[in-house]
């Protein structure tokens, strides 16, 4: 799923995270920043969007992304979170 993120978008950096079986992928990017969270076995939980929201949104505190305007695409077992720079 990395490779395939990579070869998909201008990403200059990937991170990968988990949070149990429930898999978090950042990517940072020239004018956005992409955020995926997957798992195979079921649909992202309301309560996991939270979390990585507020986790993104402390840890890219310094100004530079705007989550005031985040978009989301939904499919099962997958959230997809574009935050554009300002």
């Amino acid at each position: 799923m990395v490779y395939n993120q990579l070869n998909n978008t201008d990403a200059n950096m990937i991170k990968v995270y988990t949070i149990g079986n429930t898999t978090v992928i950042y990517t940072d990017a020239a004018k956005h920043a992409e955020i995926v969270i997957k798992n195979d076995n079921r649909n992202i939980l309301p309560n996991e969007i939270d979390f990585v929201h507020n986790y993104f949104q402390r840890k890219l505190s310094d100004g530079t992304y705007d989550f005031e305007h985040i978009s989301y695409l939904e499919s099962p077992g997958l959230i997809e979170m574009s935050i554009i720079k300002k």
